[in-house]
């Protein structure tokens, strides 16, 4: 038989647990989660001051408001106890507390919060902290990770350090970032405005969890494109590719998967209600609607619009392609390249303003594509390994370009002195000078 002492309120301990339960509902942790960790801290709290957890049972329902620390002590002969028992007590001091209970029964101390020490409480509040705030950057971690590429509505909360990164807040107050390299061009945004972005991704440093969000990304334009155009949100129009010059250009590439739904017309919408309402959000970034098709050439044509094209010459897809620096300074991989013919007053439409219309195609096609005039004399380009060149720069010389994935005179040469200034460890007059050598095989 077991019997308890009658249970006195634990003014302490209940303001204790009214505490954590306010600081966890802020943090959106469960009342189940949170009554787990206090059960975790006490049994922590009770064995460092008595040794053992062995006889104590913690009962915690913060929802209630309830906090209970119990522990059971077996009733003996005043014979058989001696003082330091903590698991036995006397008959006599049992029945000081309890005046029916009997040798052989269990007898169920309540302990209060303050039984433990200012010390010990103290201790177990800072760990009980430590550990919501871990499980708060563990749970907003996975729980963005899951919405990657998710389109999110956000209140602008703080503009730090001149607009360079501006604070979110989402519903449960996380402050998320958007760096400025992840905004428009014409971003203009302050405290309390609405906005949309997309979660680009989430990555961890040192322990800390960081929200990227975007509204540069394709995939920022592709979920617009999804709240604006229904056949898309319903799996009739497939978004293949997407390719941006941010509050410049983008280039989508669409299929329909219904022969009576037009991809373009679909997107555009009636007279340019749909792709206008987008082109709103990012600033009248113009978006060019491209109609996918397996024929080569004609997509090729699709993405130059609105230039017209004459004709083409297609280089075959390359096996293995080597890893180059373009010339915009970025490793990728080699690409083979387009050839083609227009009118001269073409030329223009096909490039674009600032280029963005042919550099945007060639991303979207996966080739480089090079202009000519009608009529422009075309060859396909001799290259020469820059081991061929051992007997004038120095091998050592050579190795260096290779480490940057730079192996032929042409590629060498399309890169250009600055950025081979500084991709190498070389001088820039010496960098002059290869490219000089270079350049006069060619002209001889």
């Amino acid at each position: 038989m077991a019997t308890k002492t009658k249970k006195t309120k634990d003014e302490e301990g209940s303001l204790f647990l009214q505490s954590f339960t306010e600081f966890t509902s802020e943090k959106n942790i469960s009342n189940t989660v949170l009554d787990d960790l206090l059960t975790e801290v006490l049994y922590s709290m009770i064995k460092r001051k008595y040794g053992t957890e062995e006889g104590f049972e913690v009962v915690v329902r913060s929802k209630d408001g309830d906090l209970e620390i119990i522990r059971s002590v077996h009733v003996v002969e005043d014979q058989y106890y001696e003082d330091g028992d903590e698991d036995l007590i006397s008959i006599t001091k049992a029945k000081l507390l309890q005046d029916d209970i009997e040798v052989g029964e269990d007898y169920f101390q309540y302990y209060k919060f303050q039984d433990f020490g200012r010390r010990a409480i103290l201790a177990a509040r800072q760990t009980l902290i430590q550990r919501v705030k871990d499980l708060d950057k563990e749970e907003i971690y996975y729980r963005y990770k899951a919405m990657v590429g998710k389109l999110l509505n956000m209140e602008v909360y703080q503009i730090v350090s001149g607009g360079k990164e501006i604070v979110v807040q989402d519903e449960h107050k996380h402050e998320l970032m958007l760096p400025k390299k992840h905004q428009m061009p014409r971003d203009r945004f302050k405290k309390g405005d609405m906005i949309k972005v997309v979660v680009d991704d989430v990555i961890k440093t040192n322990g800390m969890p960081r929200v990227v969000l975007s509204r540069t990304s394709a995939a920022f334009l592709e979920r617009l494109l999804e709240q604006e155009v229904p056949e898309i949100a319903e799996g009739i129009i497939t978004v293949k590719k997407i390719v941006r010059e941010p509050g410049e250009r983008a280039k989508v590439l669409v299929q329909s998967h219904d022969d009576r739904v037009d991809p373009v017309g679909a997107c555009v919408g009636m007279k340019g209600v749909r792709i206008h309402s987008i082109g709103r959000e990012i600033n009248n970034e113009n978006i060019d609607i491209i109609n996918y098709t397996e024929n080569v050439e004609l997509l090729v044509s699709r993405a130059l619009s609105p230039a017209k094209v004459i004709s083409m010459h297609i280089d075959p897809p390359i096996v293995t392609p080597r890893r180059i620096i373009d010339r915009d300074g970025i490793e990728r991989d080699e690409l083979p390249h387009i050839a083609v013919f227009m009118k001269p007053d073409q030329v223009s439409l096909a490039i674009g303003k600032g280029g963005y219309n042919i550099k945007l195609a060639g991303k979207l096609l996966n080739y480089e594509i090079d202009v000519y005039r009608e009529g422009e004399e075309y060859e396909q380009e001799e290259d020469i390994e820059l081991a061929e060149f051992s007997d004038v720069i120095e091998d050592w010389v050579i190795e260096e370009f290779k480490r940057i994935g730079v192996e032929t005179a042409r590629s060498a040469i399309r890169m250009g002195k600055e950025i081979l200034v500084k991709q190498l460890d070389l001088e820039e007059e010496h960098i002059e000078e290869i490219l000089q050598i270079l350049q006069e095989e060619f002209e001889d």
